[in-house]
């Protein structure tokens, strides 16, 4: 029984969780080992991090020093169990938990916490991607990551053990991209494409954390319901660099943790059937040049991907300048491949959804994975890890160049270092001490993207708190 004092104003002091429904219920003695050994490791500080970030979900925020500062007394432990491992929560947000009151032997009230069933199966999500996935990773010698199979077989495993492909080769899957620092009116809109795609009986698979990755979860949620779909999925993708900044939003069913950024964008292409662009920031953009530059790749000239950007009226002016950067850098050719689509959900849906009937009648024909896109081609300069810091942004080159996927894998980076500039919690702190890291390029390039970064900091899209600056200078 959870004694009165146990609750507060602000944290449960201590409480335990079980893993009842995850994979992690039924673990041999050699699994218990591993995951306890990698808890007392290094993955322990990014363990609390990630958890907090769980615990934390729905506080529209993005400044990760003032979470910690907030939790700084959060912690948490792995403890071994008769039955396998029990999770001792330490201080955590009262928040995350409902709070009912029972009446105690001696009659008094007492106040006992049950945490949201959705966070708890969240906290086991983080317990499974960051120990006992990446051990198993790591101790077996199947994943040559140094190789393009390797990571895809990789990046197959960890969504497979996530219970991903449970549903989705008999459901169509949206991937829906954009940004956590979005308007009123562009999140209802998000809401209303996410309906008119629920209603056409897609699934949808986001970033996971705010705005325009919450708003289409929330509206197929309620399309999904009129259509009493079951079994609709809300799978968020994300990795351990960006979940403290955007927290994973209590609609996603499944949550994974990918171990790179790389790894969450290669998961997004692969499982995918389309892709829906909404208004966003660096992280946006990156996002996008990602997928243009490997659409570009001759390989997959006669693979469809169908490809929609969309907005509200007053976003008009977003996809604008967007649109302008793109054919300004990669060239009009790179631009044939997307559609916009202004302030209309329901044409978005259905242009999105006649693609998806393209795409599933070209993997039939070829006896592809309708739930696992294997014969989509990604250049190995998209898959291998790249760490932003200042010493690799100075090295990065944004150079114009004949051979379009290196020149989109390299503004790719450049897009991930403001991204590690702007909201991860060790860019931050790098850019507050050091300052804007450096990038060298061609001059053209560079004030094409210096103009589209320019812009999204003045329409409020770089962050959810505080006044955006600057996190590079161009040198």
């Amino acid at each position: 029984m959870t004694r009165p004092d146990i609750v507060t104003e602000t944290s449960i002091r201590i409480f335990r969780l079980t893993p009842e429904n995850t994979c992690l219920e039924s673990l041999s003695p050699r699994e218990i080992d591993a995951l306890f050994e990698q808890s007392q490791k290094d993955a322990h500080q990014l363990l609390i991090r990630c958890v907090l970030a769980v615990l934390n979900s729905g506080e529209e925020t993005d400044d990760v020093k003032e979470m910690l500062a907030k939790h700084r007394d959060f912690d948490i432990d792995v403890a071994r169990t008769a039955g396998g491992i029990e999770l001792v929560l330490h201080q955590a947000p009262v928040n995350a938990f409902v709070i009912y009151e029972q009446k105690a032997a001696d009659g008094t009230l007492m106040k006992v916490p049950k945490l949201i069933e959705g966070l708890r199966q969240h906290v086991f999500a983080v317990i499974r991607d960051l120990l006992f996935i990446n051990s198993e990773i790591e101790r077996t010698a199947k994943f040559d990551l140094n190789s393009p199979d390797g990571i895809t077989d990789a990046v197959f495993l960890m969504l497979r053990n996530a219970g991903v492909f449970q549903k989705t080769g008999r459901h169509k899957v949206v991937v829906c991209f954009g940004g956590h620092a979005i308007s009123s009116t562009e999140y209802e809109y998000t809401k209303q494409v996410g309906y008119e795609c629920g209603i056409r009986l897609m699934d949808v698979v986001t970033g996971c954390g705010p705005g325009a990755m919450k708003g289409p979860m929330e509206g197929a949620a309620i399309a999904h319901a009129k259509q009493r779909v079951t079994d609709g999925r809300y799978i968020g993708i994300t990795e351990p660099g960006i979940i403290a900044s955007e927290a994973p939003n209590a609609i996603v069913n499944p949550l994974v943790i990918m171990p790179d950024i790389e790894k969450r964008l290669e998961a997004f292409v692969r499982l995918g059937h389309g892709i829906i662009i909404f208004p966003g920031g660096a992280g946006t953009a990156e996002e996008l040049v990602y997928i243009l530059g490997i659409l570009a790749h001759p390989r997959n000239a006669s693979i469809p991907f169908p490809l929609i950007l969309s907005g509200p009226a007053t976003s008009a002016p977003f996809f604008e300048q967007l649109d302008r950067f793109v054919r300004d850098t990669l060239g009009d050719g790179a631009a044939s491949q997307y559609q916009i689509i202004i302030d209309d959900p329901e044409k978005t849906a259905t242009a999105l959804n006649r693609g998806l009937l393209e795409v599933k009648a070209s993997r039939e024909s070829l006896a592809n994975s309708y739930y696992f896109n294997r014969s989509l081609y990604i250049p190995p300069v998209f898959q291998n890890s790249f760490t932003p810091s200042h010493a690799t942004g100075a090295e990065l080159t944004v150079t114009r160049s004949d051979d379009l996927p290196t020149f989109a894998a390299s503004l790719r980076r450049f897009f991930s270092c403001v991204v590690w500039g702007n909201v991860k919690p060790d860019g931050v702190a790098a850019v507050a001490q050091y300052g804007p890291f450096p990038v060298s390029g061609d001059p053209a390039v560079l004030k094409a993207v210096d103009d589209l970064i320019i812009a999204f900091g003045k329409q409020g899209r770089m962050r959810l708190v505080g006044a955006y600056t600057p996190v590079y200078r161009i040198v």
